[in-house]
């Protein structure tokens, strides 16, 4: 009977109700919405790197180190000496290495020069290898294998012919148009920087900068095609390495070894602390956002009180006709609060089915773009919790209501006016 005259007395203010769970609806997907994005970004920023037991580069910040080695944000403070390079990686103890020469670009996606041994040893995710879609990995000095976003939004295939630049102006002269690079590879998508990457050898880094000088080619001095077999591309500098030891056990060990290294300044860290470090730096901008979704999701249920209160004139008669067909108070008070309760759950889980229509609908886009693979499924214990909170604050938000009609219940008889 109660839950006739429920549904009956929603339908009644149908626009009304529609109204306070859309607008409950869209503050949940908000604050839930918040909650997915704070959780996989770090979950894809953490499965960014993976199996690797240090990352050494020029003595910096880790924060520093860690965004320019593993996310080509920002750009290194200083190189690394080859010489150092092949010292360090020499140690009994060092089972692979993989050298990271950064500095250059092509139409606004990084180029990484590196060696065959990070197609081999890089892994990422739940230690996942790098997969190619198309071809393999370089081999001569001019080749290029790229990442799955950047053959994506380029419609780039192998064999194309492309140019790389110095720095991040892919522009005038500051292109090396004399030495193109051929696609020799494709990798699958991995939801990592090395999506938005060109890779490409250190030889072939080393060929493009000969004869140039202060970022610009001197006249005579640079390479052609031609000069390549015969040339000596081994680099100068490298921008950073990553490094796996045989002992992990050892790892503390040897991070303080190469901190200390005597011939240039050298900082080593471990990847799983230097993202600690980083997320504590983001720990304000979380607060920040979860607080303006928080205080979202209270306007919409506020909103819901008002709407409430503001038809309790006009319930009146209502009222006063069931207090004569035998309700008590305590049963028109329950009626509010159930009325507020299922006004709740209904924006709570139109909330919850609308974040997952809008992250299904733009999935491919936030992986490409923003390299952020969200998960799909049931709702996580943080979301069931914050849906929970949304249906309990949608109660407490019914009580003032439900204890003004109680009190006019007992007041008012078949005379109110509406």
């Amino acid at each position: 009977m109660l839950r006739r005259i429920i549904l009956k007395s929603l339908w009644d203010r149908r626009i009304a109700v529609a109204l306070t769970v859309t607008g409950i609806a869209l503050s949940t997907a908000l604050i839930l919405g918040v909650e997915r994005i704070r959780l996989e970004t770090r979950e894809n920023f953490t499965r960014t790197i993976t199996g690797t037991d240090l990352i050494v580069g020029a003595r910096t910040s880790p924060v520093q180190l860690l965004l320019s080695s593993v996310f080509r944000i920002g750009s290194a403070t200083n190189s690394i000496q080859w010489d150092s390079y092949r010292k360090i990686t020499s140690h009994p103890n060092v089972a692979w290495s993989i050298p990271v020469s950064l500095g250059d670009s092509h139409r606004d996606f990084n180029v990484m020069g590196t060696s065959r041994d990070y197609f081999e040893y890089f892994r990422y995710g739940d230690n996942q290898p790098l997969r190619f879609t198309q071809g393999n990995e370089f081999v001569a000095p001019l080749d290029v294998v790229l990442g799955a976003a950047v053959a994506e939004q380029l419609g780039y295939g192998i064999g194309k012919k492309i140019v790389i630049a110095h720095g991040s102006r892919d522009e005038g002269l500051s292109r090396h148009d004399d030495l193109p690079f051929t696609v020799t590879g494709i990798l699958a998508t991995t939801g990592t920087p090395a999506d938005r990457t060109l890779h490409v050898s250190l030889e072939g880094i080393e060929a493009i900068h000969t004869g140039w000088e202060s970022g610009m080619p001197v006249a005579g001095h640079t390479l052609d095609t031609q000069q390549l077999a015969e040339a000596a591309l081994d680099p100068e500098v490298i921008t950073a390495f990553l490094l796996g030891l045989k002992q992990r056990s050892e790892v503390l060990q040897f991070q303080r070894a190469v901190n200390n290294y005597p011939a240039e300044p050298l900082l080593a860290i471990l990847p799983g602390i230097a993202l600690n470090e980083l997320w504590n730096l983001f720990g304000t901008a979380e607060l920040a956002l979860i607080a303006v979704a928080a205080m979202t999701v209270v306007t919409g249920l506020l909103g819901m009180m008002v709407g409430i209160f503001s038809t309790l004139n006009e319930r009146r008669r209502e009222m006063a006709i069931m207090r004569s067909v035998g309700a008590r108070p305590l049963d028109i008070s329950a009626l509010l609060l159930a009325e507020a309760g299922l006004t709740g759950v209904s924006g709570a889980v139109c909330g919850y089915l609308l974040l997952t229509l809008a992250l299904l609908s733009t999935d491919t886009f936030l992986l490409e773009s923003l390299g952020l693979q969200f998960s799909s499924g049931l709702p996580q214990p943080r979301e069931w919790m914050l849906l929970l909170a949304v249906c309990a604050a949608a109660i407490a938000a019914g009580i003032l209501p439900a204890w003004r009609a109680y009190r006019l219940s007992l007041h008012d008889g078949l005379s109110a006016r509406g």
